[in-house]
């Protein structure tokens, strides 16, 4: 029986948190058990009910609860194969790149030794600045894998680099990352089938006619 890897999905506050429920519904698909991480502004785009009922488990919001004896944010890292967050705003790769935690999901980066996947989705000239592209570049050096973002019609107007990776280029990363074990290999794409042609007879040797 395969054990379904565990993956955290932290959801920040972009337009493109909307996705969430989708790119969850196919993860569980694929073989992986989800569990959501929202922010605070993720939830103004996205209700956690939503996410909690596609990954049948309690989405998470706070850093604390009252009703659990558990350490939230340490709990969710130490379980998880993978960290995937999804939009990733330039505040969540800001936070991260320099080290700072002040919320579950930020808590969460820092206290996970799992491997970690990064799905941007901003304003093409926020993505552009330098000081962002800077941070992105040192998550790079810390071997986080981004995947995307991509040229598209953007929420302020642009058609633009800043749109979030498609939902299915974001699952073929996570394969990548985490493959589910005994799952089956692609097969590869059929291609053009020749007709049999049949074999011509061998000419008799000239021994074999002069006995006819």
């Amino acid at each position: 029986m395969t054990i379904a890897p565990e993956i955290v999905l932290g959801v920040t506050g972009s337009i493109g948190a909307y996705k969430a429920g989708d790119l969850v519904r196919q993860l569980r698909d694929a073989g992986y058990a989800v569990t959501c991480v929202l922010t605070q502004r993720a939830a103004q785009f996205i209700a956690p009910l939503t996410l909690q009922a596609l990954s049948e488990r309690k989405v998470y919001t706070d850093m604390f609860d009252l009703q659990s004896h558990q350490i939230i944010h340490t709990t969710l890292a130490d379980h998880a194969r993978l960290v995937l967050v999804a939009p990733a705003t330039a505040n969540i790769i800001g936070k991260f790149a320099n080290g700072l935690a002040d919320d579950l999901l930020s808590c969460v980066l820092l206290a996970t030794r799992a491997k970690l996947l990064f799905a941007p989705a901003m304003n093409v000239h926020m993505w552009q600045q330098p000081t962002v592209q800077r941070n992105v570049t040192t998550l790079k050096r810390l071997g986080v894998r981004f995947v995307g973002p991509d040229v598209g019609k953007l929420a302020c107007g642009y058609e633009a680099i800043g749109h979030l990776a498609e939902t299915e280029e974001i699952i073929r990363a996570v394969k990548q990352l985490v493959p589910i074990v005994g799952a089956p290999a692609p097969s590869a794409a059929p291609g053009p089938t020749r007709p049999k042609t049949k074999a011509r007879p061998k000419p008799a040797s000239r021994k074999a006619r002069k006995k006819r």
